[in-house]
């Protein structure tokens, strides 16, 4: 038997842009379409080829993915991820290439995917597991589990086309993890839940990878990647531009501009954010060696510096952050406490406004920065920017961050580094971790006798 659950070969799929196809096959439709061939929309007969009209989704793609493998997808919007997906699938054919799938494939790329709205949520439960090659028994004895998981019980014999859109995302979820395929197939569709069901798919989507089983998982939420993949795959315009562990291929595509931006500037000043008094210029995260960066090692710390204009003197002046996670929580907010200018007005001309974030204080994930200008007395907002950058924390796994020896997923929004302490008695009964005194501690570093 084949140790590979995947194997892609120079794998393409051109698409052809704004050409209809034929649903009738009657002589007016084929004049219609003969004349619209010979001419243009201007009225003169087209002398372009019809390139100007095919597009690569996806060109000489290659890679394996070995049985039991837990492998992301990432890369741009319009990279290609959900084409892939979608010849994996079988649902659309390559056009050059080959894509061979060793064994039963349980795919979640779009809502309402191998789904039929006028049957119940039990029907199409069981109707998926037959596509699966699964008997009834096997699939009744899953189906308690499927149902409490996806929490649609109420409605579990109601047609599905009454449902909303996130009962039923959430039942095609837990019909593909729960039935057990051999490989599992998910796109970015889980966005479409809330967070505590997106938060129950990655641990459902972790146990499976535990059970020796094949994922494939697209996504544009980095943690998760980094979280459930050991490998991932970068697209871009259709290619591999990278193919290796998750961290490595996650920080080319931030470094690479294609994802979050560390940097924004506004060279412009009509579009640049102000009020009468200030002017925001640009904003940025930098490292400790001052370069600047979309992806921040968790261990290390970071700065994220503002620069602006001093419209018009004599104003005291109030710089600000706010950082937000991904899920458009609000952190932390820091306010400029430097003494050197604090409640003094400042003249006119340009500035900088730089404060330190510590190492092992954010937790791995997207970060969001919106800086903000207050003037003081009277207390007149001069300029907040939402969005305005963005940066990847990522976690690591040597073992000397705060996750310490645990691979798997840590909750919170910070991720402090604080410290610990252990204490050993060799007999259960003699009251020695009760006391806590210093010389009770001093002995039981000993160990036994």
């Amino acid at each position: 038997m084949s140790n590979f659950a995947i194997r892609v070969e120079n794998l393409s799929k051109l698409y052809r842009i704004g050409v209809e196809k034929n649903r009738h096959n009657t002589l007016r439709d084929r004049i219609s379409h003969g004349v619209r061939s010979l001419f243009s929309r201007d009225g003169r007969r087209s002398s372009k080829g019809n390139e100007d009209n095919t597009i690569w989704a996806l060109k000489d793609v290659s890679f394996e993915a070995k049985a039991g493998e837990v492998l992301g997808i990432i890369g741009p919007n319009g990279a290609g991820k959900s084409t892939l997906l979608k010849i994996l699938s079988r649902i659309t054919p390559p056009t050059t290439g080959r894509a061979d799938i060793y064994g039963k494939v349980g795919s979640l790329l779009e809502v309402g995917t191998g789904f039929h709205p006028e049957l119940t949520g039990r029907e199409n439960v069981y109707l998926n597991g037959a596509i699966l090659g699964m008997k009834r028994k096997e699939i009744e004895s899953k189906l308690d589990e499927i149902v409490d998981f996806s929490g649609v019980a109420k409605f579990i014999d109601t047609p599905i086309k009454h449902y909303s859109t996130g009962m039923h995302t959430r039942l095609a979820f837990a019909v593909a993890a729960h039935l057990e395929p051999e490989i599992l197939i998910v796109d970015e569709v889980l966005a479409v839940g809330d967070k505590n069901f997106q938060r129950k798919c990655l641990n459902k989507m972790q146990d499976v990878g535990h059970q020796g089983r094949t994922v494939l998982f697209v996504s544009h939420n980095m943690q998760a990647i980094t979280r459930l993949c050991p490998r991932a795959i970068l697209l871009d315009e259709g290619r591999i531009i990278e193919d290796g562990p998750a961290h490595r291929v996650v920080s080319a595509y931030l470094n690479n501009g294609l994802g979050t931006s560390a940097c924004r500037e506004w060279p412009e000043v009509t579009k640049a954010p102000a009020g009468e008094i200030a002017r925001l210029r640009a904003v940025r995260v930098r490292l400790q060696d001052e370069r600047i960066s979309d992806i921040v090692d968790i261990r290390k710390p970071i700065v994220l510096e503002m620069e602006y204009e001093v419209l018009k003197p004599g104003h005291v002046l109030l710089p600000y952050y706010d950082v937000y996670n991904e899920d458009g929580l609000t952190i932390f907010s820091t306010i400029d406490v430097d003494p050197s200018w604090r409640q003094k007005p400042r003249p006119e001309g340009y500035w900088r406004s730089r404060v330190r974030v510590p190492g092992n204080f954010l937790a791995e994930g997207t970060h969001v920065v919106a800086p903000g200008m207050l003037a003081l007395n009277p207390t007149v907002p001069q300029f907040e920017e939402h969005e305005a950058i963005a940066f990847q924390v990522v976690d690591s796994l040597d073992g000397d961050s705060a996750r310490g020896d645990w691979a798997g997923k840590v909750d919170g929004v910070i991720r402090p580094l604080l410290t610990w302490t252990t204490q050993f008695s060799a007999a259960a009964d003699d009251g020695a971790l009760m006391a806590g005194g210093p010389g009770d501690v001093n002995r039981m570093k000993a160990g036994p006798a």
